[in-house]
């Protein structure tokens, strides 16, 4: 899928095949191409979806007269969260359609195979919701940058968080693939290394799974003080309103949303989901650059959604990519996706979703986490405003430190 219509491709067509030749092929040196591949029809849809395609046009557009007539052109595609149709576009992008950076790809395993084929092609691969910590781990590549979110980071601080107020006892109801898979074993970590203790764990088929009552049975009976739902999206919405259903908090067990978006919030609503913990490094309503963001984007963003951290992610990706592409030129940035990204990383990383931040040689990017609760009805003043920050971690310290993720970019 394309953000062209036919009507509008055979038109560019014609217009195109009217320029001088010199002039054509001008043009198409100075063209960068850049493809959104997210879920744009299931369980992400709110998480990601037409909000990231609408916050990498914001991007484009704040860059405005800073890009001196270079072409950008945006192409979208559903992955449909299954690894196999993302690795058949992204290839299909790369070898046929020009597309020189690819940027979103929720779903751990497909952000994982992806990683592979930007890396085989030598092209630019921007994650944004892709939490698996591999990506700056084992899995590392010279193209890749992990740019909002991990599953160390959502472990450390929300993890972290529940086990010093006293949820000693943890049951996981996990995602059966590569970002559950991750994200339990992430928080596991952090709960053992406090002394605490995971009585359990229950895999959920992913995706499909709507009815989690079984599995929160089988969370109940273990007299976990924490139940930990390592899932996201769809899955969290559901888990935590089944959970409601059943009367799970007012006997005392409290509910870990170890990545939970305010679109999910959105979705609950405060009376369900109030006293809710979550990590986030974006919130809309956060300082007056990222309310100054939101503003400019919120006219194109899906049903008035405020954009949540994936999508703010995407936003801040694309405009650090174009700067990169800038620098180097068009062509030379098209013909070596691992300089681009050298030149990143080399870059200090600016904008009013994230403030100033900066990119570590094994591709993350780092900046403050959010340990952040949900408000009660009573509390909120006003529409979208759910969230209290609780404690801010800093950027240095909340991420896996880089000795210690395995990445054979970083040099011992």
């Amino acid at each position: 899928m394309t953000e062209f219509n036919r009507r509008g491709l055979l038109a560019a067509g014609a217009a195109f095949g009217a320029l001088p030749l010199h002039r054509a092929r001008a043009q198409a040196a100075n063209t960068v191409k850049i493809g959104v591949l997210n879920d744009q029809s299931g369980l992400y849809r709110d998480v990601n979806g037409p909000g990231s395609v609408a916050c990498v046009r914001q991007a484009i557009t704040d860059l405005g007269a800073t890009l001196r007539g270079m072409n950008v052109e945006v192409v979208v595609a559903d992955h449909q969260n299954r690894p196999d149709v993302g690795v058949n576009i992204a290839r299909q992008w790369f070898d046929r359609d020009g597309v020189d950076m690819v940027i979103d790809v929720p779903t751990s395993s497909v952000a994982l195979a992806v990683n592979q084929v930007a890396k085989e092609k030598n092209k630019v691969y921007i994650n944004s919701s892709g939490a698996t910590s591999d990506l700056t781990g084992s899995a590392c590549t010279p193209n890749t940058l992990h740019w909002t979110y991990d599953t160390y980071m959502l472990a450390k601080s929300t993890g972290g968080a529940m086990v010093r107020a006293g949820g000693d006892t943890w049951y996981f109801i996990t995602a059966d693939y590569a970002f559950g898979h991750a994200l339990e074993r992430d928080t596991s970590a952090f709960i053992n290394a406090a002394g605490g203790r995971v009585l359990g764990a229950v895999r959920t088929p992913f995706p499909g799974t709507t009815d989690f009552s079984s599995f929160l049975v089988q969370a109940q009976a273990s007299r976990a003080k924490v139940v930990g739902l390592a899932n996201a999206g769809g899955d969290t919405i559901n888990s935590i309103k089944q959970a409601a259903e059943f009367g799970l908090t007012r006997r005392g067990t409290k509910l870990a949303a170890l990545l939970m978006f305010i679109s999910d919030v959105h979705a609950l609503g405060l009376q369900t989901a109030q006293g809710l913990v979550c990590t986030e490094t974006f919130y809309w309503d956060l300082n007056d650059r990222t309310r100054a963001f939101t503003a400019r984007v919120l006219p194109n963003m899906p049903q008035q959604l405020r954009p949540g951290m994936a999508q703010a992610g995407c936003y801040s990706g694309t405009m650090h990519y174009l700067k990169a592409v800038l620098e180097l030129g068009a062509a030379a940035a098209r013909a070596d996706g691992a300089a681009t990204v050298a030149r990143m990383k080399a870059m200090p990383v600016q904008d009013d979703a994230f403030g100033d931040t900066s990119i570590r040689a094994d591709g993350r990017r780092i900046m403050p986490a959010y340990l952040l609760e949900v408000k009660a009805p009573g509390e909120s003043r006003g529409a979208w405003d759910y969230y209290k920050v609780l404690q801010t971690t800093p950027a240095d310290q909340a991420f896996r430190p880089l000795s210690e993720g395995g990445c054979s970019l970083v040099r011992s």
